[in-house]
């Protein structure tokens, strides 16, 4: 059997204040680095001993993989970080408060642009200074081109799941158990391939912040069950925060 854990960063300043985030690299809350722990406690718990690990390019998801891994005494197992975990790129959206832009805009706008499948939020000048294209740690990035000022979840998609194809299933199958701690977005485009979801039912899926979601596999990685480390009650209470996070 084959298990993969995927986590969503504990919750970030960003996600306190309620504002889109996507590529900015802000840090985890004091109740992120909380849920990050508890989550290292609860992946302990269940007997979990990973050999191999993924993360993103941005602080909220390494640190809740380091504090996890660190409650679990794993900090020496190999992490690999990739631009391809990082969330959807939320474009001019980023930093502003999702609640005002309801009051501008109207929860049907808003909803688009955080849940649409294949609509972009307004995307950053070539010459604003947020652009990718003017970080250090994506300068020699060869495809950094096809990384945007702005992204649908289609194109989180299309950018994550040739890089699980190509690198991320094969550490599953060399190591048995592997996590990866990474974006509401970026996991969505996960699920969505590992449990073949089509477009609307994905686009409703929320996944809380600093709860593991665990996938077992047989030995030719079918995919057997998938679950969350969390009773239904605050389960259900987790997810319905994250889908009110741009409602009046």
């Amino acid at each position: 059997m084959y298990k993969l854990v995927l986590i969503r960063h504990g919750e970030s300043v960003w996600n306190k204040e309620n504002r889109f985030t996507g590529w900015t690299d802000v840090d985890l809350s004091e109740k992120g680095m909380q849920e990050a722990r508890n989550a290292g406690r609860k992946m302990e718990e269940q007997g979990f001993v990973f050999k191999y690990a993924y993360t993103s390019f941005l602080k909220r998801a390494i640190k809740t993989l380091d504090i996890a891994l660190d409650k679990m005494n794993l900090l020496w197992i190999p992490v690999e970080k990739s631009w391809r975990l990082n969330e959807k790129h939320y474009g001019k959206l980023q930093g502003l408060n999702k609640r005002e832009m309801v009051e501008k805009y109207g929860e049907e706008q808003v909803l688009i642009w955080r849940r649409s499948y294949d609509i972009r939020p307004p995307q950053l000048d070539l010459t604003d200074v947020r652009h990718p294209k003017y970080n250090i740690r994506y300068q020699g990035i060869d495809d950094i081109a096809a990384t945007p000022g702005t992204e649908s979840l289609l194109d989180t998609i299309n950018r994550i799941i040739p890089y699980w194809e190509n690198n991320i299933q094969s550490k599953l199958i060399e190591h048995k158990e592997i996590i990866i701690s990474a974006h509401g977005n970026s996991l969505r485009a996960i699920v969505k391939y590992l449990k073949k979801m089509d477009d609307n039912a994905i686009v409703q899926l929320n996944i809380p912040t600093g709860i593991p979601y665990v996938f077992e596999f047989d030995d030719t990685l079918n995919l057997i069950k998938d679950y969350f480390l969390a009773d239904e009650e605050t389960l259900k209470k987790l997810m319905d925060e994250v889908a009110n996070q741009g409602k009046k």
